[in-house]
């Protein structure tokens, strides 16, 4: 178990709950919370970290032993969650890489192109409520929020999971692509 806030593990944690170049350098995002951990597909988990609470609490309900797991103190947790009230669970998970060209072979395909955005509750709701209306992938403009932010994750409700989202340079010559 975890009880020291200068463990390795820690600062890389926390490292990648608040800079997006650390988490496009490892190529990885954290998410936070049961449902989040239980929705993301099994092989792009790198690291699960519990609390000590909760992994006490569901040792024998949960299925932690399939995943590289490290149980931190409570006090460790509550030092490297980004919510108010930590949910007991934070997962670093593999982002997964798309291609416009396979992308854009989709037959009669639903796309979301999004320019600036800048708010990552928005653009998390904006993914979910795409996956909702079955868009098939969501393009973004370089200068929109970084879509592994935590706020947007939380905000996605597991849709990042789902929804295929790729930064491009120009919105304008992809819609010339149509």
């Amino acid at each position: 178990m975890i009880t020291s806030t200068s463990n390795p593990q820690v600062k890389r944690l926390l490292q990648l709950q608040k800079k997006s170049k650390a988490r496009n350098e490892e190529g990885v995002f954290v998410v936070e919370g049961l449902r989040m951990f239980v929705e993301v597909p099994k092989e792009r988990v790198e690291k699960v970290y519990v609390s000590e609470t909760l992994y006490n609490k569901k040792k024998h309900e949960s299925n932690w032993e399939e995943f590289p797991l490290e149980i931190l103190s409570d006090s460790v947790f509550k030092h490297v969650s980004d919510t108010q009230t930590p949910h007991g669970v934070l997962c670093i998970v593999k982002q997964e890489k798309y291609d416009v060209a396979t992308l854009l072979d989709i037959e009669n395909p639903h796309f979301m192109i999004l320019d600036n955005l800048q708010d990552p509750g928005n653009l998390g709701t904006i993914v979910r409520t795409a996956e909702g209306a079955g868009v098939d992938a969501v393009f973004m403009s370089k200068d929109c929020v970084d879509i592994y932010n935590p706020k947007t994750i939380r905000s996605t409700m597991g849709s990042i999971y789902r929804v295929p989202t790729i930064y491009i340079e120009d919105t304008v010559k992809l819609l010339e692509l149509f």
